[in-house]
């Protein structure tokens, strides 16, 4: 189960303590948590579109984690910032940029049924 990060010291923490990779989409911050479960935060700027477009791009990146989550390692704060990027991306494409990061950080659990 996936909580949501939602305070600003929560996302701040993150930002100054984690370690960050990026694609042309979306920026991914990853911190430890000391915790058995991953908390997730999600941070689309007007610069990216009108609140139509950002809310658009938040539920496609909250589906590629919520479906993919048994693929993840738990006990991670992270923070995924969307890029202007990701402004008519379609949902294969966010989740292919989500799983990306998630592979730079190294977080993916290895299998038989990769997503590569």
């Amino acid at each position: 189960m996936t909580e949501s990060l939602k305070k600003r010291d929560q996302f701040s923490y993150v930002y100054q303590n984690g370690k960050s990779y990026a694609n042309k989409q979306l920026v991914m911050y990853i911190v430890l948590n000391g915790l058995s479960k991953n908390r997730i935060g999600i941070s689309v700027s007007k610069k990216v579109g009108n609140s139509v477009v950002r809310h658009r791009i938040t539920r496609l990146i909250r589906e590629s984690c919520r479906l993919k989550e048994s693929m993840l390692k738990t006990g991670f704060d992270i923070v995924v910032v969307a890029r202007a990027g990701a402004k008519g991306k379609n949902y294969s494409e966010m989740e292919h940029s989500f799983l990306h990061l998630m592979g730079l950080h190294q977080l993916l659990i290895e299998d038989e049924n990769s997503w590569v």
